[in-house]
């Protein structure tokens, strides 16, 4: 057991070297003559400037009881702005299309944060069903039925011999155009299938490294077979699974970013975006990188969590 001044000497010997990892990259950024601007990166997260409403056709402007109406002169419906913060024209003043007449302190997300939502939402969705699939084709993998062994053998080989970005485009363009998918339905079907076999082989590998004294003894207590792997075998097989499920759900929130490829803004894409508006690559790329650690390690830490909680109910 460590004692507390090794553990301290631990730490600051690990705080010098994210210091010196820190100092390189600033200075690599002074040798290549980079000049930082995270002040322009922020609109792109969440926008807190004051959106502007503009007139949709030429007319006057007329403010009655705290709202604003535009009455057109070609005779259309007048515009009516009900909710704003700052008026920009006066009473009877004359508006042209596409003019500002006021301004509303609305803040929004920006394309980074959108983009991150993305992300998470087609990650997690893709989580569940790639679950699902790997605990279906897991068994399958270890049942006493040949055929079925055969068609979960097909399935695993068939997906981890070739690469998650054809899949994405044999999913999109063929699957997708037969079945009428959507981008991110295409996108969710594609990583499904992918982290799924995967997770058929770590449920596979799980369930043959429990004793087979376990499934023996359930059934001699007169548990049926689906019983036993239900209560006795996949309780203990998933003990063991956790920690490569942690790495390949990790995997799979990092593959996202593919779809970009099929035109879902996702976190990737949305950088790509703002990089071109904002000409500041190195800012957006370190951010993205940055929101893309927190999500994969808060689900870490969950995992984490979870497995020292079913080690202690032992």
């Amino acid at each position: 057991m460590q004692s507390k001044s090794s553990t301290w000497v631990g730490h600051l010997v690990y705080v010098l070297i994210m210091a010196i990892l820190v100092s390189a990259i600033y200075f690599a950024g002074r040798s290549i003559n980079y000049n930082w601007h995270w002040d322009r990166l922020w609109p792109y997260v969440v926008n807190t400037e004051m959106q502007e409403i503009r007139a949709t056709g030429d007319g006057t402007a007329q403010v009655q009881d705290g709202r604003l109406v535009i009455e057109f002169d070609n005779g259309d419906t007048p515009q009516v702005i009900e909710k704003y913060t700052t008026l920009t024209v006066r009473d009877g003043d004359l508006i042209f299309q596409g003019d500002a007449v006021a301004k509303l302190n609305n803040w929004q997300f920006g394309p980074i944060a959108t983009g991150l939502w993305v992300t998470i939402k087609i990650s997690f969705i893709s989580l569940f069903f790639a679950i699902v699939l790997g605990l279906v084709f897991g068994l399958m993998r270890v049942a006493k039925n040949q055929t079925a062994r055969d068609l979960s053998l097909t399935y695993v080989e068939l997906i981890r011999g070739t690469p998650l970005l054809v899949q994405i485009f044999i999913v999109y363009f063929f699957i997708g155009t037969v079945l009428d998918f959507d981008r991110f339905t295409a996108g969710v079907v594609a990583l499904s299938v992918f982290t799924g076999a995967y997770v058929a082989e770590i449920v596979r590998a799980g369930i043959q490294s429990i004793p087979p004294g376990q499934m023996e003894a359930a059934r001699s207590l007169g548990m049926t077979y689906p019983k036993a792997m239900m209560y006795v075998v996949l309780p203990q097989a998933l003990k063991r699974t956790l920690p490569p499920l942690a790495g390949q759900f990790i995997n799979l929130i990092k593959d996202s970013s593919l779809v970009s490829v099929i035109s879902i803004t996702d976190l990737t894409k949305a950088g790509r975006e703002v990089v071109s508006g904002s000409f500041a690559p190195f800012e957006v790329w370190f951010t993205v990188a940055a929101l893309y650690l927190v999500v994969t390690g808060t689900l870490s830490w969950a995992i984490q969590r979870l497995e020292k909680r079913l080690s202690a109910s032992d």
